[in-house]
């Protein structure tokens, strides 16, 4: 029996899945403070230090939970994952794609990349339909305090994520495989197989590289913001534009669930054609 294709879906997550940025749903509040005057200070430190935004957040975690007398612990960041709130029929969604592409023939996986916080994503609901979680993480010390940033992932680098998944290289200090020549029929997960679902501009470079690698990319827009993603759609940084509705019967899971029949339909094709041609050159 041949083995089946490898169909993966990644995912930016905050206002793609969950329809904030995951630390105001419990941890800026914790804090005392307002979004926006958080995220205020995260940019004021930036600006000041030139600092790369996805460390300054980081930074402002740290140095404002310990202002408050609450350090920043492990414990307290996945906890805050189970108050995060999810867009219309996410908790539905992996079962029922599972399902698509199991009709399809294809064997599925679900990666997580982003810009928001291992230890809060750990926590959801969803987490245990994840393959891998690429999100920033902190180092902590013996009483579970964070100390360090672990890992940043920003906007760009993002897709060293999207490579590492492509050849199979998951684990985050393998650079070695990661960077090592192979051949394309090789690869773990084809470009083609790959579909990316962001939000807005912080996940272009992404969307981008999957599209013009061969695979498919979509935009999510909600409340009545379409005019956000409109832009990605017409200068061809994304193959689709949905709200963002996940729900059974949606546009969004009616465009996917066509997607991946579709997929199945190609690789099978393909998988002749490779069969043919080896047999020709053999």
């Amino acid at each position: 029996m041949a083995k089946k294709h490898i169909l993966a879906f990644l995912y930016d997550f905050d206002k793609t899945l969950c329809t904030r940025d995951m630390q105001e749903y419990t941890f800026i509040p914790s804090l005392g403070m307002k979004a926006e005057d958080f995220w205020a200070e995260a940019e004021r430190v930036a600006e000041k230090e030139q600092m790369d935004s996805i460390l300054s957040y980081m930074y402002c975690m740290i140095d404002q939970a310990n202002k408050a007398g609450n350090p920043l612990t492990k414990a307290d960041l996945v906890k805050s994952g189970k108050h995060i709130e999810y867009h219309p029929g996410v908790i539905g969604w992996f079962e029922r794609i599972n399902k698509y592409a199991e009709e399809a023939g294809l064997e599925i996986e679900h990666y997580v990349l982003s810009s928001g916080l291992k230890e809060i994503i750990d926590g959801t609901i969803i987490s245990k339909y994840f393959k891998k979680i690429y999100a920033c993480e902190f180092m902590y010390d013996e009483d579970g305090k964070a100390i360090w940033p672990k890992l940043a992932v920003n906007y760009t680098n993002k897709t060293q994520f999207v490579y590492r998944i492509n050849k199979g290289v998951l684990e985050i200090n393998n650079n070695t495989d990661l960077n090592r020549s192979q051949p394309e029929e090789e690869k773990r997960v084809f470009f083609r197989n790959m579909v990316y679902i962001g939000d807005g501009l912080t996940d272009v470079p992404c969307m981008k590289l999957v599209k013009q690698s061969g695979g498919h990319s979509i935009a999510l827009y909600h409340n009545d913001e379409k005019y956000k993603v409109q832009p990605l759609l017409k200068h061809g940084r994304v193959d689709w534009i949905f709200d963002a509705d996940f729900s059974e019967g949606s546009e969004l899971d009616d465009a996917v669930h066509t997607l991946i029949k579709q997929l199945g339909c190609d690789n099978k094709l393909e998988d002749v054609t490779y069969r043919q041609k080896k047999e020709i050159k053999d």
